[in-house]
């Protein structure tokens, strides 16, 4: 390595060095507590950490059964050292709480959060948490259907062309004839 080659790779380190000290107090503030309430009404109207409430039983059922299996002669004991165990971590849920806030607050201005959760709170934003999965389900078969159907259509005509531009005779090959029907 040459001195200028060096020289350039020294300051390009500094110049980051540089960005990263200048942007670290914005990284480090911490949002207010009128934007962490924000943040918690928005997490509870679009039930952001509902799919993660099944985290803790699921967890004890599965320690439940591996120790079960291990000792099965002491399974009351076991179960109910368990179910006593996780009981007493349910209090925990609340820091995954305070994480999902602060992950919001930190992604969304107060105003933003505030509209989130009027529209989640409205008859449309209700209707959306509720049939979203559904129409998601349908709309991700429908672009499976399309993405077959524009993939088959693309190759086909791809291949009459070149066919075409070359002086070949045409495939006997047609959407007709080719035994596949996709409803388009």
């Amino acid at each position: 390595m040459n001195t200028a080659t060096g020289i350039r790779q020294l300051k390009f380190a500094l110049c980051g060095a540089m960005a990263l000290g200048l942007a670290a107090p914005a990284f480090a503030q911490e949002p207010s507590a009128e934007h962490i309430a924000a943040a918690r009404e928005a997490i509870r109207a679009l039930g952001a950490t509902q799919q993660f409430d099944a985290i803790l039983p699921n967890a004890a059922q599965g320690l439940k059964a591996s120790l079960i299996q291990t000792a099965p002669n002491m399974q009351d004991i076991i179960a109910a050292t368990v179910d006593e165990t996780a009981i007493s971590m349910v209090g925990r849920r609340a820091d995954l709480e305070r994480e999902a806030a602060s992950i919001y607050a930190k992604n969304f201005s107060i105003e933003d959060l505030n509209a989130i959760t009027q529209f989640y709170q409205s008859p449309a934003g209700e209707q959306l948490l509720e049939t979203g999965p559904l129409v998601t389900r349908e709309l991700l078969r429908a672009a499976e259907v399309w993405s077959n159907g524009i993939s088959r259509d693309l190759t086909i005509q791809t291949e009459e062309t070149l066919r075409a531009r070359l002086g070949e005779a045409p495939s006997a090959q047609t959407p007709e004839t080719d035994g596949e029907s996709d409803g388009n």
